[in-house]
């Protein structure tokens, strides 16, 4: 039997996350899980992985004046935009459409990656994360996902560690 290839998405994210040497919480090397199906919500997600919905980081991409920012939060609140604006001294920080978001990622909203992107974009990571042991970031594509801690979710995406909501 012939083995599929994964989606151009998922690969370049496990070819990201080899590069980075990330590790998921048993040590060994995060991989990016297909699921059966697309998972577009935090809690879709957490209950296709039987796990807290506190424990998906959302990869949201946000218009900051003209630039993008990603802001990886849990899947238990919301970003609080006007909090993030004031913390990075922007005037507005606001949800990007869906050109946007595959102008700077190449990616589609719902499967937007904490990395993987064509070129880096500034990353905040929720601190509301770190509570968790093991937290599950999207791989690309809307059904697949990655496990990772949140420590490695810093380091591989350069993010600054910050209270978003």
């Amino acid at each position: 039997m012939e083995r599929m290839q994964p989606h151009p998405n998922v690969q370049a994210i496990q070819d990201a996350l080899d590069a980075a040497g990330a590790r998921d919480a048993a040590g060994g090397p995060c991989r990016v899980k297909v699921l059966t199906d697309a998972v577009h919500t935090a809690a879709a997600a957490a209950e296709a992985l039987g796990i807290e919905v506190g424990q998906i980081a959302n990869s949201l991409i946000f218009n900051a004046d003209g630039e993008p920012l990603l802001v990886l939060t849990s899947g238990a609140h919301r970003v609080d935009t006007a909090k993030v604006a004031a913390l990075l001294g922007l005037a507005k920080v606001k949800r990007a459409d869906a050109d946007f978001v595959r102008e700077h990622t190449g990616q589609v909203i719902g499967g937007v990656s904490p990395l993987g992107h064509p070129k880096p974009v500034r990353t905040l990571v929720d601190v509301d994360l770190e509570q968790f042991d093991e937290v599950w970031a999207a791989g690309g594509i809307p059904q697949a996902v990655f496990p990772i801690t949140y420590a490695e979710l810093v380091r591989v995406t350069s993010g600054t560690t910050a209270e978003v909501a």
